[in-house]
């Protein structure tokens, strides 16, 4: 299912034109995750990419106005080249966060013609934050980042 199951996510769905183990290689290697994970100019910097559950989930988004953006989470569930879940909600060692914004899971499938479905879901803590990541552009921003996720892993 590719839809939002409830008032609290947000989904994105994308055939990605790559093979899923090129995908899957984008979101788990550090030096490429660096390279697509926020649309342009915004990027990413001082990666730790521990995947396992209860492994780091963290890096500093920065913007073209010097805006800089820590995000701190930790890894729920990791199955190789199928699904990601992380979130915000606890930081290394389990310990709560002080204002959970959301838990993304992201899914990869084979696609017909050697192609990616990929299925990035934000379930929110509540159904403001949700319409709150909404009117920060979730739609427009993670498509963006997905787009140069595709192009990135069609060029390894």
């Amino acid at each position: 299912m590719t839809a939002a199951t409830d008032d609290r996510e947000l989904v994105l769905t994308r055939t990605l034109d790559a093979p899923r183990h090129l995908v899957w290689r984008c979101w788990t290697e550090p030096e490429l995750l660096a390279k697509w994970y926020c649309p342009k100019p915004w990027y990413i910097d001082q990666v730790v990419w521990d995947l396992k559950p209860g492994g780091r989930s963290a890096c500093v988004m920065h913007g073209p106005d010097g805006e800089a953006m820590p995000q701190d989470g930790v890894f729920l569930e990791v199955i190789h080249q199928q699904k990601i879940v992380s979130t915000d909600a606890f930081t290394v060692g389990w310990v709560p966060s002080t204002d959970p914004f959301m838990t993304a899971v992201v899914t990869f499938e084979d696609a017909p013609g050697g192609k990616t479905l990929y299925v990035a879901r934000a379930r929110h803590w509540s159904p403001e934050k949700k319409q709150q990541h909404e009117q920060m552009g979730f739609h427009e921003g993670w498509g963006a980042a997905a787009d140069q996720l595709e192009a990135l892993a069609k060029t390894l």
